[in-house]
Parts: C-alpha cells; sequence; structure tokens
C-alpha cells in the first residue's frame, strides 16, 4: 500500500504535464463534432436516427462525469492510486513466493525487472494490437477489446513465465508460441475509422501513455521489492527473537 500510493501520486503529477493536455485537446475535437451533429439533428428531425445513433449511444453512457479542474483530478489521482495498489499487491505476492521459495529476500533490482515484466505484459503486449486511444476516435465494440485484451495480457505473462521460469528450449518455444498467438489471431478493430482529432495528437498520446506506464512499473516494481524486503526482514526477526 505505500508504494502503491507513492507510485500512484508520482503518475498522476506526470500525468498532468504528459497525457492530461493531450486528453483536453482532443475533447475539443470531440465536442466541435457532437456540436455539429446536434446542428444538423436540429436542422433535420427525420434524420435523426438513421444518423445520429451513435451520438446518442455516445451521450447516454456519458450520463456523468466529474467537474473539469480539482474534482477531474481528484477522480484520477484515485483511480492511478487504487490501481497502483493493487498491482503493488499482486507483485508482493509474486515476492512472497519468491522469497518463500529461494529463502534470500527480493533485491531492489529484482522488484525493477519485476516492474518491467508487468510494463511489457500489461501495458506492450496489449498495446501493439490495442493503442491508447484519445476521446473522440472510434473504437470496435468495448467487450470485444477487454476480451482480447485479458488474452493477450495473460498469454504474455504465461509465455515470459515458461521463458524465464522454465529455462529449457521447449518451454522457451511454447512460451515464444504464447506471446505471440494473440497477435496472430489480431485485436478487434473497425474496418474504416472518421475521425477529425489528427493522427500526429494520437501518436503523441501513445508515446506518453507509454511512458507513463514504463515510469509506473519501474518505480512500482522497485518500490515494492524495498518495502518488501523492509516489512519481510521484520517479521523474519520478529520469528527469531520467539
Amino acid at each position: 500500500m505505500i508504494a502503491g500510493f507513492t507510485v500512484g501520486l508520482i503518475v498522476t503529477g506526470l500525468q498532468q504535464f504528459g497525457t492530461v493536455p493531450l486528453i483536453l485537446k482532443a475533447e475539443v475535437f470531440e465536442k466541435a463534432v457532437e456540436a455539429h451533429q446536434g446542428a444538423h439533428a436540429a436542422a433535420s428531425p427525420q434524420e435523426t436516427v438513421a444518423s445520429h445513433s451513435h451520438s446518442d449511444h455516445v451521450h447516454a453512457a456519458e450520463a456523468w462525469e466529474p467537474r473539469d479542474g480539482l474534482e477531474r483530478n481528484a477522480y484520477t489521482a484515485a483511480a492511478n492510486v487504487l490501481t497502483a495498489i493493487g498491482f503493488a499487491l499482486l507483485l508482493a505476492g509474486f515476492f512472497s513466493v519468491r522469497s518463500g521459495a529461494t529463502g534470500e529476500s527480493v533485491s531492489w533490482h529484482e522488484g525493477l525487472m519485476w516492474g518491467l515484466a508487468g510494463f511489457v505484459v500489461f501495458t506492450i503486449a496489449p498495446g501493439i494490437g490495442l493503442p491508447p486511444e484519445l476521446p473522440g476516435v472510434p473504437t470496435a465494440p468495448l467487450l470485444s477489446r477487454q476480451i482480447w485484451w485479458g488474452v493477450a495480457a495473460l498469454a504474455t505473462a504465461a509465455g515470459l513465465g515458461l521463458v524465464v521460469f522454465r529455462r529449457s528450449v521447449p518451454a522457451s518455444i511454447a512460451g515464444l508460441m504464447l506471446i505471440v498467438l494473440p497477435h496472430l489471431i489480431g485485436a478487434p478493430e473497425l474496418e474504416h475509422v472518421d475521425t477529425n482529432v489528427p493522427s500526429s495528437l494520437s501518436h503523441q498520446f501513445v508515446v506518453a501513455v507509454t511512458l507513463t506506464s514504463l515510469v509506473f512499473w519501474s518505480v512500482l516494481g522497485g518500490l515494492t521489492s524495498i518495502a518488501f524486503a523492509y516489512f519481510d526482514g521484520e517479521s523474519i526477526k520478529r520469528r527469531l527473537r520467539a
């Protein structure tokens, strides 16, 4: 929880200079399209159902959203902190199993390597097929994207586990096949994407999200390993004294 809280606040600060300005720029384009569609619907009410079903769906999905400014930033920070705590607990579980199996404490650089593995599993592998998208950019149905994302992350994690921990030629081949398999199947995508959001803005967003995620996982892995080693060492001392 200490590591997750710290990393969540760090990432929130980075987002204010990286991803947030790009999202705000994209929302300007998105709202311009919505305003144009609203004006067209008012001028031609007969075509509302046929021409603006997607817009209606978007408005229905956006029944509530936090106000810009402090409220929006607070929700972003809370989401980042909770996400970081969840992943830190997951890492701590791996560290506990690893420490129990080897009888040695987890070093910070080993924690860093685990963090980089998380970056590969949860950012790089799914991002190859489903890169981060800005508001106003149409995407495939949410459920199909979620399923593919989960399959890609699980397959990558299992593949890396086979390559790193089994350390045999058959296991390495099987691991590489697992890593590649979701991308051979292909991520769900639209045949035609019609958006007024500039492609250069989307590219900047992908880079910003990827770099922010790299910092997230690197710092989370290192801090979690340091915190785990400290508290694990204290528990060992208490057991020895008892």
